[in-house]
């Protein structure tokens, strides 16, 4: 019997560009769960570099890392700020 070898899927590695980044976020956003939302949020900084959007958004990396996990639960604040650092824009639109 061969055994078949996997790897763990990270979205990080996945989201390379500007476009990948907003496509990722919207579609969290459209689901509109919060967990979601916050840990698409982590996989697009980790992508673009943790410790770089944790100086750009004048937070801590290791908070960050929790408050963007899939059980994490930003404020509201941190995630504009976070928003901010990476270079992307919240907007609201009416629903269809």
């Amino acid at each position: 019997m061969t055994r078949i070898r996997t790897r763990k899927w990270d979205a990080a590695d996945h989201l390379q560009s500007d476009a990948d980044a907003t496509a990722y976020l919207e579609a969290a956003l459209e689901e509109g769960d919060g967990a979601l939302v916050a840990a698409a949020l982590g996989d697009i900084a980790r992508a673009r570099g943790m410790t770089k959007i944790a100086r750009e958004s004048g937070l801590g990396r290791e908070s960050l890392y929790k408050a963007l996990s899939r059980g994490g639960n930003p404020e509201l604040a941190t995630v504009l700020r976070v928003v901010r650092a990476l270079g992307l824009r919240l907007r609201a639109l009416p629903a269809r």
